[in-house]
């Protein structure tokens, strides 16, 4: 039976990130996921903000053209409220491409990734592994997606609260337009979330995404309802491909870490509560978990375990889990049309400005003072 340091569980973009980072420390890593290539299964959108890029540089080759435009509708369509930066904020990105690049990053630091190969469950650091032999693993990393298997076996918290969201994506036909982000607001198809239509002049992607229990039809048929009208919509000049799956939007779960593991990614809540965005969460949380990891692992010392808190990083998000709640509780189409009535004023726009520009992020990991290991820095704001 092979015996191994870490065992990451999920070969999505934070698992193979922490993998890498591990795996950079000397540590002998693996990563396990039960799909077999890396473009099948893939759940986001695929979009990063200004700031990921600027902190995680991504090859040029892999993202499409900068989106400083963002339109905001009201249910009735009418009298949009359009934000435009002096800035590229949004680009959106070929995850598949993405993931293959994490990958080779990865095993390029030492990582083995192991597809094709599911994770059965562990006892006292045993992992039964689908069609291999177990594995030891002195410690788990569950990268397995918002509805964790490692994190009840480890006896960590799990995601409750949730959003639902499918989309559609095809290439376009580049006829020189703006690229648009269009953000519909209407709870008859998006209860506690959005609509969206993201063109970069390459590719559109068109989804809706909200609580399930208060969509009175399945998400996929929502979302082809939206898409037969969908502002900013080309036609495709392509295939369609279909992708969705659940969005946790509860904030960071409070317990992340036992001696046995720990939790990135979707399956730790690393989303942002307010706009659900996760790949820059994603990412620097993998910096802090990698760090706390490796520190454990080698010393063995629980103290170290104590530094990834979600107590504390949940503490920095109180204001988008309040607005969480507020949206989320707008199901009136009549107190929707009345909200964006409301960013129409200078208040108004300043304040969606700040939610979709702003540079407020998730926390990043410092250096403690003395050597004392890592710490969380540059706090969230909102």
């Amino acid at each position: 039976m092979r015996s191994i340091d870490v065992l990451v569980v999920g070969a999505g973009l934070a698992g193979l990130h922490v993998a890498r980072l591990l795996a950079r420390q000397g540590l002998d890593v693996v990563v396990v996921d039960k799909r077999r290539s890396l473009a099948a299964g893939v759940r986001t959108t695929g979009i990063f903000v200004r700031r990921t890029l600027e902190d995680f540089p991504l090859p040029e080759r892999l993202l499409g053209p900068g989106v400083r435009d963002v339109v905001l509708y009201p249910p009735s369509r009418r009298r949009p409220v359009r934000l435009t930066s002096d800035r590229d904020e949004y680009r959106v990105a070929d995850m598949p491409g993405v993931y293959e690049y994490a990958r080779r990053e990865a095993e390029s630091a030492g990582a083995a990734v192991w597809l094709g190969t599911r994770y059965d469950g562990s006892v006292h650091g045993l992992v039964r592994l689908h069609g291999r032999e177990p594995v030891r693993a002195r410690f788990l990393v569950g990268a397995d997606g918002a509805r964790s298997r490692v994190a009840r076996d480890l006896g960590l918290d799990v995601n409750r609260r949730m959003l639902v969201g499918a989309e559609i994506v095809h290439p376009v036909a580049g006829l020189g337009q703006t690229p648009t982000f269009h953000c519909v607001l209407d709870p008859r198809v998006a209860p506690g979330y959005l609509g969206w239509v993201i063109d970069d002049g390459r590719h559109a992607h068109v989804g809706v995404a909200g609580y399930a229990r208060l969509m009175d039809r399945g998400v996929r048929h929502l979302l082809d309802e939206f898409a037969g009208d969908a502002p900013g919509r080309a036609e495709p000049a392509g295939p369609v491909r279909r992708r969705g799956g659940p969005i946790p939007v509860g904030g960071v779960l409070r317990r992340l870490a036992c001696p046995g593991g720990l939790l990135v990614g979707d399956a730790a809540g690393a989303v942002s509560p307010l706009t659900a965005g996760g790949l820059d969460p994603c990412l620097r949380l993998s910096e802090l978990a990698a760090a706390v990891a490796g520190a454990y692992v080698r010393s063995g010392d629980e103290g170290a375990l104590r530094r990834y808190d979600g107590g504390v990083l949940r503490s920095r998000f109180r204001g988008r889990l309040l607005l969480r709640r507020a949206f989320g509780g707008l199901r009136s189409a009549a107190l929707v049309e009345a909200a964006v009535a409301g960013m129409r004023g200078r208040a108004g726009r300043a304040a969606a400005a700040r939610v979709l520009f702003g540079d407020g992020s998730f926390p990043d990991v410092g250096p403690l003072p003395h050597g004392e290991g890592p710490r969380l820095a540059r706090p969230a704001r909102g």
